[in-house]
C-alpha cells in the first residue's frame, strides 16, 4: 500500500500569519525522509493555503511523486497540464467549506460534464487521473465511464461515525465500494478524516492500494516533529497490511 502525506495544513499554519513559515515544501522533504511514498497537495481556486509557488517548487524537489488535488472548473487545470504531476485527483470545491466535505456529485450533469472534460485534458497531458468520490455504486460506475485510472474513496463518513454500529456500517460500505471499483477496472485509493486512531481498519482493506492522510499527521507533527509523525503513521499502515497478508 502506498502512503501519501498531504501537506496542505502546513500551509494553513503559514497563512494564519501571512508569513513564510512553516514552508510546505520543506515539510515535504521531511515527509519523504520519513519514508512516505509521495506528497499530496491541493491547490484551491481561492489559494487559501497552498500557493502556485508551493506546487511549482514541489514539482522540482519531490523525489517520490506529487498527487495534485484540484477542482475541474478552475485555472488550476491549466497549471496541472503545464506541470504534469505524477497524478491529479479531481475533487469538489466550495469557497465556504473549511475542508473538502464529500465526494464529487457526479450524478449532476454539469459536474459530470466538467469532470469528464478535465479528465480528458489531464489524460491527454500524460497525467494519471483519479476522482475523489463517495463509496457509492452509481458514482463508481460513472467514474469508470469517464475513463479515469483510479478513484479515491471518501472516508469521512467512516471517520465521523458516532458509534460502533455506524462505524461498522461505513466500513462495510467502504469494503463493498472497493470491490465494485476493482470490478469496474479502477484502482482504489482512500482518504479524508483518517487518524492514528481509525486508520487501521481502512488500511486493512486488501484491495486499497493508496492512502492519503494530512491533517492528523500535521497535527501530531506540531507536538513530535514531522518525521516522527510520518513514521508513526507508516508503522500503523504497515502493521495493518501485514495482518492482511498473514490472514
Amino acid at each position: 500500500m502506498r502512503f501519501y502525506v498531504n501537506v496542505d495544513h502546513v500551509a494553513t499554519v503559514r497563512e494564519a500569519r501571512r508569513t513564510d513559515e512553516p514552508d510546505p515544501v520543506r515539510a515535504a522533504m521531511l515527509v519523504e525522509l520519513a519514508g512516505a511514498d509521495g506528497i499530496t497537495v491541493h491547490l484551491r481556486e481561492d489559494r487559501r493555503h497552498v500557493s502556485e509557488r508551493d506546487v511549482r517548487l514541489l514539482m522540482e524537489t519531490v523525489r517520490t511523486g506529487v498527487n495534485l488535488e484540484l477542482a475541474a472548473a478552475t485555472d488550476v487545470l491549466d497549471i496541472a497540464c503545464d506541470l504534469r504531476p505524477m497524478q491529479a485527483t479531481l475533487v469538489p470545491e466550495r469557497r465556504e467549506e473549511v475542508t473538502t466535505e464529500g465526494g464529487l456529485a457526479l450524478g449532476e450533469q454539469g459536474i459530470r460534464t466538467a469532470t469528464g472534460e478535465a479528465v480528458e485534458r489531464l489524460s491527454s497531458a500524460g497525467i494519471r487521473t483519479s476522482l475523489f468520490v463517495d463509496p457509492d455504486e452509481k458514482t463508481l460506475e460513472i467514474s469508470a465511464d469517464l475513463g479515469v485510472t483510479a478513484v479515491e474513496l471518501h472516508t469521512g463518513e467512516y471517520a465521523n461515525a458516532a458509534d460502533r454500529k455506524e462505524k461498522d456500517a461505513q466500513m462495510a460500505r467502504l469494503r463493498a465500494a472497493t470491490q465494485t471499483a476493482i470490478d469496474l477496472g479502477l484502482a482504489v485509493h482512500a482518504g479524508h478524516g483518517l487518524t492514528y486512531e481509525n486508520v487501521t481498519p481502512v488500511a486493512a482493506i486488501p484491495l486499497i492500494e493508496e492512502l492519503n492522510i494530512g491533517h492528523s499527521i500535521v497535527s501530531r507533527a506540531v507536538l513530535v516533529g514531522m518525521e516522527r509523525a510520518v513514521r508513526e503513521m507508516g508503522v500503523l499502515i504497515r502493521e495493518a497490511r501485514s495482518g492482511v497478508l498473514a490472514s
